[in-house]
């Protein structure tokens, strides 16, 4: 069917697959963003280890993808990453060599690879935007895994220079949706407060929220971030990396976050603010300028709602959901 109309087959291969994003991907493409001409394949860390170079060409040369998304890594929470930061550096400087390098040995058109805006210097002008990458050191609670997400920009170029490869990368604000990891000591923000919101509703007990609540961030609900992706994997041709976010005007306070939980879940317990605990980075504020030069009328999913879907999902599948 593809060969008569005239289309060239894609094999995807999405690593990191079974995670909140390659999920998210899944989802969208199964609802009907997928192309007739176009293969998905989701692999996870049960498929192959990509920190073992041999086991990641492996798994390219089974599957002989012609393009791909990388989503694999060592991921984790503000206190994760403060305990683990030479893990951090040393699982994920190995994930991606290896990805990057299979691709390019195996012959891989394009690869979009996923960043984050921890990747950012700490000390910087508001808002960031893909220029200021490397323009200082960023925080100093997740060295490791920010400066291993970095590299990717690197070897990105690196490829393109040497050998031509359509490499690059796409750097997502604050992610959440179904499929997160709900872990409260060692998950993200808005998951671990899903969590604690859904406990403690349980238990009848006061919310504690770690830090002021103060901080803020742009969060993107993961369902709008695989629709960019489809996007990026299909239209966007820079090498350059490029921030998927909201808009400025949409970040919100920590405790704006937990308000819509505590709304979304019906929560009527009491709020508290444990200010012993860390707040990590104040804001990232990150201009999306450049994703609306392309996409002028992409609609983002309002916050309210996404968090009212993900705490929905949470609630009906929390004997499965990762915690």
């Amino acid at each position: 069917m593809t060969e008569a109309v005239g289309l060239v087959p894609k094999r995807i291969l999405v690593t990191g697959g079974t995670g909140l994003v390659g999920r998210a991907i899944e989802k969208v493409v199964a609802d009907g963003e997928g192309r007739p001409d176009e293969e998905w394949i989701f692999v996870s860390s049960r498929d192959a280890d990509l920190t073992n170079a041999g086991e990641t060409k492996a798994l390219f040369e089974q599957h002989k993808p012609t393009h791909v998304i990388h989503l694999a890594a060592m991921v984790g929470g503000l206190f994760k990453n403060i305990r683990y930061n030479l893990d951090f550096w040393r699982r994920n400087i190995h994930i991606n060599d290896n990805v990057l390098h299979s691709a390019y040995e195996t012959g891989v058109q394009k690869v979009v690879s996923c960043l984050s805006t921890c990747i950012f210097p700490d000390k910087t002008t508001y808002p960031i935007n893909e220029s200021m990458i490397h323009n200082g050191p960023p925080h100093s609670s997740n060295f490791g895994y920010s400066y291993a997400k970095r590299m990717i920009d690197i070897q990105n170029r690196g490829y393109f220079e040497q050998h031509g490869c359509r490499f690059t990368a796409v750097i997502p604000t604050n992610v959440f949706g179904p499929h997160d990891n709900f872990n409260i000591e060692d998950g993200h923000v808005l998951p671990g407060l899903i969590h604690k919101v859904y406990l403690a509703k349980q238990t009848g007990s006061a919310l504690t929220i770690w830090g002021t609540g103060k901080p803020r961030r742009q969060f993107i609900y993961s369902l709008d971030l695989a629709r960019l992706f489809l996007w990026v994997l299909r239209e966007y041709d820079e090498v350059e990396p490029i921030i998927l976010s909201v808009g400025e005007e949409d970040e919100v306070s920590i405790r704006e976050a937990a308000e819509a939980i505590v709304e979304a879940m019906d929560f009527r317990g009491e709020l508290v603010f444990d200010t012993t605990k860390a707040d990590g980075q104040f804001k990232k504020t990150a201009s999306n300028a450049k994703l609306r030069h392309y996409l002028p009328s992409f609609q983002f999913t309002p916050f309210r709602q996404a968090v009212k879907e993900t705490c929905a999902w949470f609630s009906a599948n929390y004997a499965n959901a990762r915690k």
